[in-house]
């Protein structure tokens, strides 16, 4: 499309330039007519005045013929007479001739001054087109410039406000951080702290889950020294007890059966203590029992 528009363009460029050469061609031919006119008329105005001068020898011969009166002079005076008549045609053609061509010269001139007014008129009327076409043209780059100050400035702003609001954002997004950190932060102390509150609560049950077992196992040892004593005490009882405790075994199995009467037992030192401070001659082993703390020391 823009060859086609710059084709077009240099086209008319073209056309107006050979315009212009046939407009100048034009306007010499016009002078040249003219003046050819003008040659033509003074040559045809010498023809009319050899054609006058002509008509008035033949004039002054007619009037000299007729003062004459010879028996010739009649002849004379009738061919002068047709001289004269001659040569009066002649010159009324030669003065119609050169009242025609001073007609065409007016009127090439009167076309050559009519076609130089156009001509001028043409011209100034171009000149006064091509000014307010300048003018228009240097409004429309007024305008231009103006307009593209105005998009300029527009611009402008415009980046100035997205500046701001990107570097807004910016701060918004820069706050959320710091207050995420900050609750990450929060989060995480409360959770070391919960952590380490933890710990301590599982260390304080581990040291107590310690203890206890240090305390079982005191107890423990301080039964197995115990156990000699109750041994021997054992061996000193009559062969009737140790038949009474032979022949209850099934009490055996539902105390080793009852870990929780085992659990009940460990806890009461006491009672052990009781039990083996006991005499190997106790009325319980005469009647067929077995003594409450004889259970932990057979099921050992």
């Amino acid at each position: 499309m823009a060859a086609r528009k710059q084709t077009a363009v240099n086209t008319v460029a073209s056309l107006e330039q050979q315009l212009a050469q046939l407009k100048a061609q034009l306007a010499k031919a016009r002078a040249a007519q003219a003046a050819d006119a003008g040659k033509a008329v003074a040559g045809l105005a010498k023809d009319a005045a050899k054609a006058t001068t002509a008509l008035k020898a033949a004039q002054s011969k007619l009037a000299a013929a007729a003062k004459k009166k010879t028996p010739g002079s009649a002849k004379q005076v009738t061919a002068a007479k047709a001289a004269v008549a001659s040569a009066k045609k002649e010159a009324v053609a030669a003065k119609a001739k050169v009242a025609a061509a001073k007609k065409e010269a007016a009127a090439a001139k009167a076309a050559a001054k009519l076609a130089a007014a156009h001509d001028k008129a043409v011209a100034k009327a171009e000149a006064a087109v091509a000014k307010r076409l300048k003018a228009s043209a240097k409004k429309a780059a007024a305008k231009s410039k103006v307009a593209e100050k105005k998009a300029a400035a527009k611009a402008k702003l415009a980046a100035k406000k997205s500046a701001a609001k990107a570097k807004l954002a910016a701060k918004k997004q820069a706050v959320r951080a710091k207050a995420a950190a900050k609750k990450a932060a929060l989060k995480k102390k409360v959770a070391d702290k919960k952590a380490a509150a933890k710990a301590k609560i599982a260390a304080k049950k581990a040291a107590a889950k310690a203890k206890i077992a240090a305390k079982k196992i005191a107890a423990k040892a301080k039964v197995a020294a115990k156990k000699p004593a109750a041994k021997k005490a054992v061996a000193k009882k009559p062969a009737a007890a140790k038949k009474a405790v032979v022949k209850k075994a099934p009490a055996k199995k539902a105390v080793v059966k009852k870990p929780a009467v085992k659990k009940a037992v460990t806890k009461k030192p006491a009672v052990k203590k009781a039990v083996a401070k006991k005499p190997a001659g106790a009325a319980p082993a005469k009647r067929g029992r077995k003594p409450k703390a004889a259970a932990p020391v057979a099921a050992a």
